[in-house]
């Protein structure tokens, strides 16, 4: 009843919120794609997306469909596997974001071991920039991590904001005096999100210290959770403990992107595997696992 090659432009339009970067993603005319979501929503006799020229959202029906849709293409992949004679198996050395480790990963990592069990991870965590640097020195075959907004390379997979987070016993900061630096806990460079916190405060003229440098998450958590500052990070990845704060005297953060990047020479089967997991788990939501949320295109 469902075509697999629709659930599959389906599931990326729901993700990127955009036909035209789920063309992109999926290797299609963004025509195709919308044919494909056409039928798809014939099929199910229900519109799945609400769309105009500036903004794509999910219906009801469509955040349902989402769950319908990934069920429905791993029992085709999984079928598909039993009957091929052709099984992936190798080595992945696949770089992974620190952001993405407690809340979102696991999801993935699953994903692809139930698809691929032949294959063995060899999993660094690192900062993204970290881990660019790395996949430019052949050290690692894909990276899944951040580029700033605007960037060209690597495949988008989701597109998010950067927020402020303080302990979420404590979601008002401690009131500052007029000109006394905010207190930052924040990755050591060459992080993203630090550098994009630092351009936001210094082109508002808001003075800065850092109270609190780690290259863990954990350690980046505990700081915050303690009150030493506040920590600049996605807004679909908020670690427990902690919770977006909005004071007055601070700049917007802007936008990240996350993105799969591999290595030219890298295995394109062991890749396209990888591919196939991110968007098996989807795009995570505000505040944790859970529906995709709409947003503007």
């Amino acid at each position: 009843m469902y075509e697999p090659v629709q659930l599959r432009s389906f599931l990326a339009v729901s993700q990127l919120l955009s036909f035209t970067r789920a063309a992109e993603r999926l290797g299609l005319r963004q025509s195709t794609v919308s044919a494909h979501v056409r039928r798809l929503e014939e099929a199910a006799g229900r519109p799945l997306l609400l769309r105009d020229t500036h903004t794509v959202q999910l219906t009801v029906d469509g955040e349902a469909m989402i769950s319908f849709a990934r069920d429905i293409l791993d029992a085709h992949d999984r079928a598909r596997r039993h009957f091929s004679t052709t099984v992936v198996r190798g080595k992945l050395r696949l770089g992974v974001s620190e952001d993405l480790i407690s809340s979102y990963l696991p999801d993935v990592l699953q994903t692809f071991r139930r698809r691929n069990p032949l294959v063995d991870v060899e999993l660094t965590v690192a900062l993204s920039g970290t881990l660019h640097q790395l996949l430019d020195a052949r050290a690692l075959d894909l990276v899944f991590a951040k580029r700033l907004a605007g960037q060209s390379r690597g495949a988008l997979v989701w597109r998010d904001r950067l927020v402020w987070l303080g302990a979420a016993d404590q979601p008002t900061p401690p009131r500052r005096t007029a000109g006394e630096p905010v207190p930052l806990v924040v990755y050591p460079p060459p992080s993203i999100s630090r550098a994009q916190a630092l351009a936001a405060l210094s082109s508002a003229g808001q003075p800065w210290r850092i109270a609190c440098t780690s290259g863990s998450l954990g350690g980046l958590v505990a700081a915050a959770r303690a009150g030493l500052g506040l920590l600049p990070h996605s807004a679909r990845l908020v670690p427990a403990g902690l919770t977006p704060v909005t004071p007055a005297d601070l700049p917007p953060l802007g936008e990240v992107e996350f993105i799969l990047l591999s290595r030219p020479d890298a295995d394109p089967a062991v890749a396209a595997a990888v591919s196939e997991a991110v968007g098996a788990a989807g795009r995570p939501t505000a505040g944790g696992r859970g529906r995709v949320l709409p947003t503007a295109d």
